[in-house]
């Protein structure tokens, strides 16, 4: 029985490091949200919300920006993050997009 506790033991450990390895090898792939894709011409994306043309995107308000919209994934002090809309792309913390949702607070 001892054997089978080891190995047990040893395989669960093997497959949490992989796990967390895969994660994290998934993370430095993800590729980063070019404002020329399809999805963020359609979306209004801009990687700086200072240049959102106003005209074109009237719901736009000053301070609105990914960091502080609750789609948003990034961590604090990352300057790009995931957002789901974009299918897990990176997006700038300081841009912004008509999907905008501001996060509860």
């Amino acid at each position: 029985m001892k054997s089978s506790r080891r190995s047990f033991l040893i395989t669960s450990l093997g497959v949490a490091s992989s796990v967390a390895l895969t994660r994290q090898a998934l993370a430095a792939d993800a590729a980063k949200l070019e404002e020329s894709d399809p999805t963020a011409q359609a979306l209004g994306y801009v990687h700086d919300a200072a240049k959102v043309d106003k005209a074109k995107q009237p719901k736009f308000v000053a301070g609105e920006d990914c960091s502080n919209c609750q789609l948003y994934q990034g961590k604090a002090g990352e300057a790009f993050g995931p957002c789901p809309i974009f299918n897990g792309k990176l997006v700038s913390k300081d841009g912004w997009c008509s999907a905008y949702t501001k996060k509860a607070g």
